[in-house]
């Protein structure tokens, strides 16, 4: 059917994923107002990132939410929201709105929450974190990235906007990145624990056993209801145990 239609007459070029979608529009629009708000609010990184010593002795779960609309600058927020369109466009797309949003959101909390846990093992590297503050949208991305790839594996990603990579190589890389930095002596590996969580909570996520809650807690009372009425008729299964017993 395609060789029926003559193809477009001159040259074209896109860049992108397309037009902006609706929850990306909104994440993108929320992220700027704050680092805006910035620029006129002092210490509202201070406020917002989040500090697993803040977290849990002080009892501020909400900066578990809100670090992933504070940037450190405008090279941040710029990387940030440029790769949350170019990846998060065609996910919305095929997920629909609600669907996008949940999953960045579990991401972006889930990779909260793994800096939090690894504050806590005993090693020199893993020290820093429970009083370092971590800011940024780079957990919620990761695990877009890392979906973006688990869909659309052969799709080629350009590496330092050069080499040209399958999508899945490319998570593979950056991964590997994040792993070695985490592990490493420097500073930086407070950032990089967080995208390593970011992966980890996209992925488990995408892969979970699929369960409709409602289904299951219907079923469950059913059954509770059919033994409660075996045991008051004295209703038995067959077998040679109920041989003795009244089967009505």
């Amino acid at each position: 059917m395609r060789g029926r239609y003559p193809a477009p007459s001159g040259l074209s070029f896109s860049f992108g994923p397309g037009g902006i979608t609706p929850a990306i529009k909104a994440l993108i629009l929320a992220n700027v107002a704050v680092f805006v708000l910035g620029w006129f609010v002092s210490g509202i990184h201070v406020w917002l990132g989040m500090q697993p010593k803040a977290v849990l002795a002080g009892g501020e779960l909400w900066r578990l939410l809100t670090y992933m609309f504070a940037h450190g600058g405008f090279g941040h927020i710029l990387f940030n929201m440029l790769a949350l369109w170019m990846f998060g466009v065609e996910l919305e797309r095929m997920w629909g709105t609600r669907f996008f949003l949940k999953y960045y959101f579990v991401c972006g909390v889930g990779a909260a929450v793994t800096t939090v846990i690894l504050s806590f093992v005993p090693l020199a590297v893993f020290d820093p974190l429970y009083t370092s503050l971590t800011v940024g949208a780079s957990g919620a991305i990761y695990g877009v990235l890392l979906a973006y790839a688990l869909y659309f594996p052969h799709r080629p990603i350009y590496l330092y906007f050069v080499f040209p990579v399958p999508a899945r190589i490319f998570v593979a890389i950056m991964g590997g990145i994040a792993l070695l930095s985490s592990l490493s002596s420097g500073g930086g590996g407070v950032a990089h624990t967080t995208h390593l969580g970011g992966l980890a909570a996209g992925y488990l996520y995408l892969k979970k056993p699929r369960i409709n809650l409602k289904a299951e807690i219907q079923y469950r009372f059913v059954k509770w209801r059919i033994n409660r009425m075996r045991k008051k008729f004295d209703v038995y299964s067959g077998g040679r145990g109920d041989v003795d017993r009244r089967v009505h």
